[in-house]
């Protein structure tokens, strides 16, 4: 199959009117019909980082309404809100709880960037409220919340995405099928990799929270405890009452693409994961790895994932790679076995890739180009019109499933025990890709790191069988007591939604 000309046939598809705004009729929340002419109502909630992405792709979405500006940090809002009128011409309103936005009948929808011990909660919120929810990744803070968004999805016919817009991007699209195909042979390792640079976050003493920002909602489900800066707003991706490390972070999106890849009806059946946070020369409050390695086996095909946080800006490797019998797929060609040069990979035909991705005009910048977080955001917008749950390029199941694995892998590592490098020199005696992959973090610690490995230790994750039709461990109650947490009243994810 010849490689398609790919700015050739988005020019083609955006003219034939694969907008985001096509006339698709659907039922509103409020109980009326969206038509082309009808706004969408969207609250944001989260808006200091990842929420201003999503107010800026919403605002350049025909027929999209950011109504609300949602985060329990008030100090936001002025400079949020200022934003949105001098892009789009209205003022939305800002309130700092998301109940306050659920009481509004003409809301349509809540899109979810606030941190990720708040994602489930607030996406089981929406679908109670009769909204639908874009649910940034990962879609839950545990395996159990997750499981009751999808529940909560399915109970209240809620159209809900999870923000992985890697399954909008056709390049992306047209690689994993390559893969899928068997044409470049049968997949033995999907690849995932996310090492960035991540610096020390240093110490941060207790202090009384800002009076602008209401401190017991922005806590919400996880326990009390005090305030310090470390929190507020982004290190709390390095604390486990609140992130899921890096793993949960930029890392469940290779963990979404290298499942991706796996053939049908491949499930998770164990995982180990090992590693350790390293190489800070002064205090450090983080809690979750800089380092760490995943191996999560799906009975035949496996998962490796690394992820290094003692990278430079040259050395940053966020990308996917896949082993087969035959060679490897990455960087859209593909490496037989012996060979140094690559094969390109085979685009999609455009009728295959409209089939996945809505393009329009607003989407395609003058080059041909696409932006595949715009197109994620677009395709949301086209199914809360046309109600079909099955259109959406990431849907909460999907979602829940590769976010699913990320809380297997940190699992493992917090069930682990610290060993030596010296005397746990061989964690995977049986496995020598796995333990290849191990010897290459030891010699990134020794190199980029400067540990003395000889007189150091990395924890070593417990081997966990799972049952993935069940979403629990098989023989490990200790492993299984930690698939949910206790919730804090009144932010209690149900049990029943």
């Amino acid at each position: 199959m010849p490689r398609q000309n790919r700015r050739d046939f988005l020019k083609r598809s955006a003219a034939a009117g694969f907008a985001a705004s096509l006339a698709i009729s659907g039922a509103k929340a409020s109980g009326g019909i969206i038509g082309a002419n009808d706004r969408v109502r969207i609250a944001v909630v989260g808006i200091n980082s990842r929420g201003q992405d999503h107010i800026h792709s919403y605002c350049k979405l025909e027929n999209v309404e950011v109504a609300y500006l949602v985060d329990p940090d008030s100090r936001l809002f002025a400079h949020r809100s200022r934003w949105i009128e001098d892009h789009a011409g209205y003022k939305p309103k800002c309130v700092q709880d998301l109940r306050e936005a659920l009481e509004d009948e003409s809301l349509d929808a809540v899109s979810i960037a606030s941190p990720n011990h708040w994602h489930s909660l607030h996406g089981i919120w929406a679908c109670q409220a009769g909204k639908d929810a874009y649910v940034e990744k990962p879609c839950s803070h545990n395996i159990f919340e997750g499981r009751k968004l999808v529940e909560a999805a399915r109970k209240y016919d809620r159209i809900v995405q999870q923000g992985s817009q890697s399954r909008s991007d056709p390049d992306l699209i047209a690689t994993v099928e390559a893969v899928r195909s068997g044409r470049y042979g049968r997949l033995l390792i999907s690849y995932g990799y996310a090492s960035k640079p991540r610096r020390s976050i240093g110490f941060q003493w207790p202090k009384t929270p800002p009076e602008e920002l209401d401190y017991d909602i922005w806590l919400g489900p996880a326990p009390q405890q005090p305030y310090h800066e470390n929190l507020v707003h982004y290190n709390w991706h390095w604390f486990w009452d609140f992130g899921n490390g890096e793993i949960g972070n930029q890392g469940v999106h290779q963990m979404d693409i290298a499942r991706w890849a796996m053939p049908d009806g491949a499930a998770p059946t164990s995982v180990v994961s090992l590693g350790g946070r390293y190489g800070y020369q002064t205090q450090d409050q983080g809690q979750t790895p800089n380092t760490q390695f995943t191996v999560i086996d799906f009975g035949g095909p496996k998962i490796f994932f690394e992820d290094r946080g003692l990278v430079d800006g040259k050395t940053t490797k966020i990308t996917n790679e896949f082993h087969t019998d035959q060679g490897v797929i990455k960087n859209g060609k593909f490496y037989a076995k012996g060979k140094t040069e690559g094969e390109p990979l085979p685009g999609l035909a455009p009728g295959e890739v409209d089939k996945r991705v809505t393009l329009s005009g607003s989407l395609v910048n003058p080059k041909g180009k696409i932006d595949p977080q715009l197109l994620h955001f677009g395709n949301f917008i086209d199914c809360v019109r046309s109600r079909k749950r099955e259109d959406l390029h990431a849907e909460v199941e999907v979602g829940f499933r590769s976010t699913e694995l990320c809380h297997l892998g940190n699992l493992s590592f917090r069930l682990g025990k610290e060993v030596s490098f010296r005397r746990g020199s061989k964690p995977f005696p049986d496995d020598a890709d796995a333990q290849e992959s191990f010897e290459s973090m030891k010699d990134h610690l020794a190199d980029a790191g400067r540990i003395e490995l000889a007189g150091s230790t990395y924890r070593l994750g417990r081997r966990l069988s799972f049952d993935a039709a069940a979403d629990r461990f098989i023989g490990d109650d200790e492993a299984n007591a930690l698939l949910a947490r206790s919730y804090r009243a009144p932010y209690v994810v149900p049990d029943r939604v």
